[in-house]
């Protein structure tokens, strides 16, 4: 993933909430911020120098789908090799997330407590809802937490599809539990910590300029 790209997300993200969850004027200061916590997290985890391979015309779809494969990937603590969560991480990279959600059905029946595939599919079906809660998310990213109970990646990612609701408090809610199910040393700790002070900061601007 380029600079190009995290900037671009950082700013689809900022109009989505200016524009279509009516943010006040007086909280994109916060916003902003908490934006650029993020991509600072970005600069410490990620390697945005890395060669890629430039597209004309590239979908925002298929700019997100490597992005949600490579978070998932970052929880999982099993790495076991599975050919229908390659086939769907496949469909994914590509942006076809109705594709890479059927891709697991059978996987998921032959297996039901196979907690990375019941993940990856909740995440196939959230993107395929542009980011939205839909029941079938919803109930897929329950049967993951059920296979896995002491594992972040559900809560972590149903934070994220409430962040992009703009449920602020939900979102901290989910983050902290996934915080707390996360050991002291997992890799993805330090960033998941930048992450909710990040989000308790811009919850206390809110609350005090509400005030």
């Amino acid at each position: 993933m380029s600079w190009a790209i995290a900037i671009g997300v950082a700013l689809a993200a900022f109009l989505a909430m200016a524009a279509l969850f009516r943010l006040p004027r007086w909280a994109w200061s916060s916003v902003g911020a908490t934006l650029m916590l993020g991509l600072a997290g970005y600069s410490t985890q990620a390697t945005p120098d890395m060669a890629g391979a430039p597209r004309d015309a590239v979908r925002s779809a298929s700019a997100e789908g490597p992005l949600i494969v490579e978070a998932r990937q970052r929880f999982s603590d099993t790495h076991i090799p599975n050919n229908y969560l390659i086939i769907s991480d496949a469909f994914t990279r590509r942006g076809d997330f109705a594709s890479a959600a059927e891709a697991l059905r059978t996987a998921v029946r032959e297996h039901p407590d196979d907690a990375e595939a019941w993940l990856a599919m909740a995440n196939a079906l959230a993107a395929h809802s542009e980011g939205n809660l839909s029941p079938a998310a919803l109930y897929a990213y329950r049967r993951a937490e059920a296979a896995a109970p002491d594992a972040a990646g559900p809560d972590f990612f149903m934070g994220v599809a409430m962040l992009r609701s703009g449920k602020l408090v939900e979102a901290h809610q989910l983050w902290s539990r996934a915080l707390a199910r996360t050991a002291p040393d997992a890799p993805w700790r330090a960033d998941l910590e930048l992450r909710v002070r990040g989000l308790e900061e811009l919850l206390r601007r809110i609350a005090a300029q509400a005030e």
